[in-house]
């Protein structure tokens, strides 16, 4: 399996439902590495590392967000110039 590293960025009704602590939450269940943050557009941003198959999961756990959540599109980038992350964590 090959390791890659995704950007994304997830617009709807995803910031003050809790989606961020999800993120960490569905990374750290998946053995992902990486970071989230809210934006000031009101979408979240993301950047995910990990086995090629576990981030297509991760992506699909995005797409559906927790209970309060509404999420209209997820933007996925293919990264190859991020840094090496060791844990994933809120930013």
């Amino acid at each position: 399996m090959s390791r890659t590293s995704v950007h994304y960025h997830i617009s709807g009704h995803v910031q003050g439902v809790g989606f961020r602590r999800f993120v960490l939450h569905t990374a750290n269940r998946l053995g992902l590495t990486g970071w989230v943050c809210n934006l000031d557009d009101g979408r979240v941003e993301c950047v995910a590392q990990g086995e090629a198959d576990v981030i297509s999961e991760f992506e699909m756990q995005l797409r559906t967000g927790p209970r309060h959540a509404m999420v209209t599109d997820v933007e996925c980038t293919d990264s190859t110039n991020e840094r090496t992350w060791t844990s994933f964590r809120i930013v």
